[in-house]
């Protein structure tokens, strides 16, 4: 079994190192944030991920937690990048923490491979290779193995992957990354480095463009009173095509699609092409959660003073990560409206992102009283709530199904004027809804 040292300790760095433990590896993690290094040596986790928390204290003998640097170094035969790029304000990734991690590798003596698993544009592996050499640690092997792991399903994805990818420069390196996956049943690709950059960035990519497809679909099938979640379905029973990603809503969040999307469109853009597609996923994604208020202000008109309330602030379900999660807009552009925002999720807290949000501990707290209420995010929590009860509390049973996530003929039964995504005529509009009392 070989020694693993895992640099930065987020979302892909505690899974990647909880699961290589659980592969029977020695893992240090390591990063710079005193605070989550204490919590992790306290036994608490600081993000939240289903099932992380347990396969983490089931493997405390095989994985530690450490600030220094050295200590994740020493004895290592395996190195794995994995701390943040986000995109800068050009658009580009920040590869400031990579870089970081690179500089400080000592003068290593022993053979070590660097594994490259955060998301990096192509033509990163060629440009940390060539500063290792300049510093002679051409003994030191580069990998890259992107990551596939969706946020709430981290776990499951690590050791279940569609495929495993690895890119190296040298076939030996490429064989010693490929043995460490053993015990996961898993096809391995193996390519070049920027072969395997490029698939992470392309795959990231044609997602959110399915996404963006089904999104505008949605709004056309509104214009002719179609079911979007029927049309769907068709599509998708086409084995060409698929069903998975075809759900119409509100627009794709996190920390993957929106950067890795942009990332294509720039790294294109650097080297002279338009990507008009990508323009348009990106143009697409960025109005449709606007939709949502457009369509409050025809129920409601003016929203100023109107209370709205948000059931669900994370980007997706499982989740706390509140990057580039749609209810971050959605409750700007309410507010600068003039609305009262309140919101519920059960495991974010929006008041980071969100100053001006009521945090709510329900979701019967959270409509109480409301003028309108708006599903963002498809907690399976909201699949048990009482829904006559949520719209007999509110003062305008309006419901705006972000997510498609109810029955629209049972929402209504409950009490509510319902509307969802692309599921059905907005031919007549409502010119203002009547008090529930």
């Amino acid at each position: 079994m070989a020694q693993i040292g895992i640099f930065g300790a987020g979302y892909v760095g505690l899974v990647t190192g909880a699961c290589f433990a659980e592969l029977g590896h020695e893992v240090v993690v390591r990063d710079v944030v005193p605070q989550r290094i204490g919590e992790l040596h306290a036994g608490r986790v600081p993000i939240y991920e289903p099932g992380l928390t347990e396969l983490i204290a089931k493997n405390a003998e095989r994985l530690s937690f450490t600030l220094d640097v050295r200590e994740a170094i020493a004895d290592a035969d395996f190195l794995f990048v994995c701390v943040g790029t986000p995109p800068t304000p050009s658009g580009d990734a920040d590869l400031a923490a990579v870089w970081t991690v690179v500089d400080e590798l000592p003068g290593l003596e022993h053979s070590v491979t660097l594994v490259m698993k955060s998301t990096v544009p192509v033509g990163t592996g060629e440009k940390v290779r060539a500063a290792l050499d300049s510093r002679g640690l051409r003994h030191v092997g580069y990998v890259s193995n992107p990551e596939f792991t969706a946020e709430g399903n981290a776990v499951h994805d690590f050791m279940h992957p569609d495929r495993i990818v690895v890119g190296a420069f040298d076939e030996a390196d490429g064989n010693a990354v490929e043995r460490l996956h053993d015990g996961i049943e898993a096809e391995v690709l193996r390519t070049d480095v920027a072969s395997a950059e490029m698939v992470k960035l392309a795959s990231n990519a044609f997602l959110s463009t399915r996404i963006s497809f089904i999104n505008e679909i949605a709004n056309v099938c509104e214009l002719v009173g179609a079911d979007v979640v029927d049309v769907a379905r068709g599509v998708g029973l086409d084995h060409r095509l698929g069903p998975h990603f075809l759900r119409a809503g509100i627009g794709f969040g996190g920390s993957c699609f929106p950067k890795d999307v942009s990332a294509l469109k720039q790294l294109a853009g650097n080297k002279g092409y338009h990507f008009q597609l990508l323009a348009a996923v990106i143009e697409v994604n960025e109005l449709q959660k606007r939709r949502i208020v457009q369509k409050l202000q025809r129920y409601l008109g003016s929203l100023h003073g109107a209370k709205v309330a948000l059931l669900g602030l994370a980007f997706k379900p499982n989740t706390d990560d509140m990057r580039e999660a749609p209810a971050i807009v959605l409750a700007s552009r309410l507010i600068a409206e003039g609305a009262e925002v309140r919101g519920w999720d059960p495991v974010a807290d929006g008041r980071a992102t969100m100053p001006s949000l009521r945090q709510c501990d329900t979701p019967l707290e959270a409509v109480a009283g409301a003028d309108a209420a708006v599903i963002v995010t498809e907690w399976p929590e909201l699949a048990s709530e009482d829904w006559p009860a949520l719209a007999a509390a509110m003062r305008r049973p309006l419901l705006l199904d972000g997510r498609n996530f109810l029955d629209p003929e049972e929402a209504r039964r409950a009490g509510f004027l319902y509307e969802g995504m692309g599921r059905g005529s907005a031919d007549v509009v409502p010119q203002g809804v009547p008090d529930a009392g």
